[in-house]
């Protein structure tokens, strides 16, 4: 197994892009919680963000959402985060709030709806031109709740010319990333309900038009390394949202329900060329915090994908193949083990010191103060949250 030491250089490559929203308030389906300094502005969660960049060096990009971070002037949000030692990067598009959506939005049967929701997706593009941002990421929660309610293939084939129109305005550096979810809030259908409908539908457009995939957005048991192999081996995999759950969608701490999956993941990722600084795989959070602190939720987070990551470079990756070659079942399996049940938390600390970083970002956070300073500070107002 390689040493620590053996692969610390790859880990400096490491950059995960932070959500906009997950500084806002959020809840369950049945309340919004709010929070003691929770940002108002989308200038207030790009700061929070940069905290978490900060303390932990992972964290270099917000990604930005439409209308949620909507401002007068683009350019200046972008120098305003330049300034506090971020980018801007995913734009995320917004068709499930208007009223006209309730029936669909880039699949609606009124082809006005459909243009409403297309030319939401221009302005997100116009965003990305002045943000300087690479990707367009698009999920919808179009879908129906009975048999009968909707024609799905209908529907699928509006899908397909709506996103051919958005395709054909993004930039030539530009790339439209397509995400997936097998339900809700439609319940019988979603238009977009796993990997391969997401797949069939970018393959169409084009090599700038990739599929994202979010760790909870699949069935219980769902092997997700094997999709994630599978997206990488077709060229495929635009983008990750980390997140974690326990029943459903349930944008918890990424690694807090199944750190082993999460390794896994991190595993094919890395064995496809998925991972590193020659990657294209663009690694982000998507997760609420309803009961914990954001800023502080968003440092675990980050850390526990550096942690998976490292546990997964330490495979011993010659002596996995060996193995597997020799049909030496419990052999191959004990190597992966033995990567996984390495503790590499004093070797990350040790790591962060010898680049500048705090050995514990959770608890130099903590000690600086900040919490209590919003806390204090952003009095007045109308927090940030789901729609605002």
């Amino acid at each position: 197994m390689p040493t620590f030491k053996e692969i610390a250089p790859r880990l400096a490559e490491q950059a995960i892009e932070l959500p906009s929203w997950a500084f806002g308030n959020s809840g369950t389906r049945f309340k919004v919680f709010g929070t003691p300094g929770t940002p108002r502005t989308p200038q207030e969660k790009i700061a929070d963000a940069a905290q978490v960049n900060k303390y932990t060096a992972l964290s270099p990009s917000v990604a930005i959402h439409i209308p949620w971070d909507r401002v007068d002037d683009y350019s200046a949000l972008r120098s305003y985060s330049q300034d506090l030692g971020v980018e801007l990067g995913t734009v995320n598009s917004n068709t499930f709030q208007d009223d006209e959506y309730k029936y669909g939005s880039l699949t609606h049967t009124d082809a006005a709806v459909r243009q409403k929701a297309i030319d939401h997706h221009f302005s997100c593009i116009d965003v990305m031109d002045a943000t300087g941002s690479r990707d367009l990421k698009i999920w919808l929660a179009d879908g129906t709740n009975y048999p009968g309610q909707g024609d799905i293939r209908g529907r699928q084939d509006r899908l397909a010319d709506s996103l051919a129109k958005i395709y054909a305005r993004i930039g030539d550096e530009q790339r439209l990333v397509l995400e997936y979810k097998f339900f809700e809030p439609a319940f019988y259908h979603t238009d977009i309900p796993d990997w391969g409908t997401s797949y069939a539908q970018v393959s169409a457009l084009g090599d700038r038009a990739l599929v994202c995939l979010d760790t909870g957005h699949h069935a219980p048991g769902t092997n997700i390394e094997f999709i994630v192999m599978q997206l990488l081996r077709l060229g495929k995999l635009g983008s990750f949202d980390f997140n974690s759950r326990f029943y459903a969608d349930d944008d918890l701490i990424v690694g807090a329900a199944d750190p082993f999956q999460l390794f896994r993941i991190l595993f094919e990722v890395v064995r496809g060329g998925g991972y590193g600084a020659n990657s294209d795989v663009a690694f982000m959070l998507d997760q609420c915090h309803n009961v914990e602190d954001k800023i502080p939720g968003q440092i675990r987070s980050v850390l526990n994908v550096q942690e998976m990551t490292a546990r997964a470079l330490l495979v011993d990756s010659a002596a996995l193949s060996a193995a597997q070659d020799a049909g030496d079942v419990l052999g191959a399996n004990g190597i992966l083990m033995d990567a996984f049940y390495t503790d590499v938390r004093a070797d990350l600390a040790s790591w962060r010191v010898s680049r500048g970083i705090a050995s514990d970002p959770m608890a130099a956070y903590a000690a600086s103060g900040y919490q209590e300073k919003i806390a204090e500070d952003r009095v007045g107002g109308v927090q940030a949250g789901w729609g605002a």
